[in-house]
């Protein structure tokens, strides 16, 4: 945890956010994997509850008073039984007195609480849920059907915690540079154990083992594929090939779960083929491209879109697309090469209180998504950007064979892709470069000290050294 007057000063803030009623901010419980007494380990605590309370323990909800100013943490004490198994924890008051809560009460009190508050017709405050056990609390706790919660939650104790997360402290950047430094490990990790004859599930396990030796846990499942072109693709038992390109995109999580999120594509026999770079070349001066532009008062929106821009042109150059470049980028024929957004926002959550709903986090009344249009609804932030947010840039070019058919049957923007030239392109794979930055007073920066090899000579300098 960080200090006690850490968690003292972020709930008197959000007290004069949400201005009245009473939030309810719940943990998480322990999540079984197969039957109640096999957990997933490590557990892992809401983020919104950590940041405002910051216990690690299951079981817990932090009640804020704000009409009152009066705050508790909820929750029963561990009984012999858990003591034989898993040793001895805090009470629950010695952990409300860490954070500067002044009263703890057992779970039942929640019910009293929450009764009286709606006899009292007064509003109860709570964010959308994302687990079954705590919709159903919800439920016991307010009436609420599990299938109305979303709609129910608060979003003036969205719009709170979202103004608050965006912008990180100094304390919380320099436990994403902690987390940085434990993903630095991972990809030298995956970068060192490639090569042809080893499984991607050999490789994936040896990156998610530094993870949880050096923190936490990872950020989010370990993504590494010879099929670049598959955004999620987990590693499977598939034996690594010369001359195929690798995508590894993996992060490592504190021990006060804060996140870090890189990509890297490399070959697995540590030499680029010429057509390879070729494409490379380009998200590479994309990736450099938004690290130039990326500044406080700047629309994320338009870092993507320029982003767009430079990659039509150079596909344009290598003759798989064509066309005038404004018109194709409007229209979204180059999201048949990046279906995805440029970057999101990052911290506690790898992508940053995506919970609480991407239209609140990533976009606000200025800037709002587009829904519609393949690519670009998939963009995860749009607003301006501020200092002390921190994102990711992460463009890439896939060639996905599936919707290269789809496209091409249904004559989708033949006027901007080379279709017969891009058919040759169907066993090539995908390539993302992503790093994460820090939105300075003036510009941006990367985080992490040092750096996971990008540029082609420096990536098979390495792989060739190690």
């Amino acid at each position: 945890m960080f200090s006690k007057e850490t968690y003292v000063n972020r709930r008197a803030e959000l007290k004069k956010l949400v201005k009245s009623g009473i939030i309810i901010l719940f943990g998480n419980n322990e999540s079984p994997a197969n039957f109640p007494a096999n957990g997933y380990y490590p557990f892992r605590q809401d983020s919104s509850f950590l940041y405002y309370f910051g216990p690690k323990r299951d079981g817990l909800v932090g009640v804020i008073d704000v009409d009152n100013d009066k705050e508790l943490l909820i929750g029963n004490d561990i009984d012999i039984d858990d003591i034989v198994w898993y040793g001895s924890v805090d009470s629950v008051h010695d952990m409300a007195e860490r954070a500067g809560v002044k009263e703890s009460a057992p779970m039942k009190q929640l019910q009293v609480i929450c009764d009286n508050a709606m006899k009292e017709k007064r509003t109860i405050h709570f964010l959308p849920p994302y687990r079954h056990d705590t919709m159903i609390q919800i439920f016991d706790l307010l009436g609420i059907h599990p299938s109305k919660q979303r709609e129910a939650a608060s979003v003036e104790l969205i719009k709170a915690v979202v103004k608050m997360r965006s912008t990180k402290e100094q304390q919380e950047i320099e436990e994403i540079e902690r987390a940085c430094a434990i993903g630095y490990k991972m990809h030298i990790t995956a970068m060192r154990v490639t090569k042809p004859g080893v499984t991607e599930k050999y490789v994936g396990g040896q990156v998610n083992g530094i993870a949880n030796s050096y923190g936490a846990m990872v950020s989010f499942p370990t993504i590494f594929s010879q099929h670049g072109e598959i955004m999620h693709g987990n590693p499977s038992m598939a034996v690594l090939e010369s001359g195929r390109l690798a995508l590894c995109d993996c992060g490592g999580e504190t021990m006060e779960h804060y996140c870090s999120d890189n990509t890297r594509t490399f070959p697995v026999n540590g030499k680029f083929t010429q057509r390879q770079l070729e494409i490379y070349s380009i998200v590479e001066d994309c990736h450099d491209l938004a690290l130039k532009i990326s500044k406080p008062g700047v629309k994320y929106f338009d870092v993507h879109m320029d982003v767009c821009r430079l990659m039509t042109d150079r596909l344009k150059e290598l003759g798989l697309m064509m066309g005038d470049t404004e018109e194709a980028v409007r229209a979204g024929a180059h999201a048949m090469f990046l279906p995805h957004g440029l970057g999101h926002m990052m911290g506690m959550d790898v992508h940053d209180m995506e919970g609480l709903g991407q239209t609140y986090v990533g976009f606000d009344d200025e800037t709002r998504p587009n829904l519609e249009q393949f690519g670009t609804n998939c963009l995860r932030m749009g607003r301006r950007l501020e200092e002390g947010f921190v994102v990711t840039d992460e463009p890439g070019i896939y060639f996905i064979p599936a919707l290269i058919d789809e496209w091409r049957a249904k004559g989708l923007h033949k006027d901007f892709i080379n279709y017969e030239k891009l058919e040759t392109y169907k066993d090539f794979g995908g390539i993302r470069i992503e790093d994460d930055i820090l939105i300075t007073s003036d510009g941006c920066r990367f985080l992490g000290e040092e750096r996971i090899p990008y540029h082609p000579k420096d990536v098979e300098d390495f792989m060739s050294k190690n």
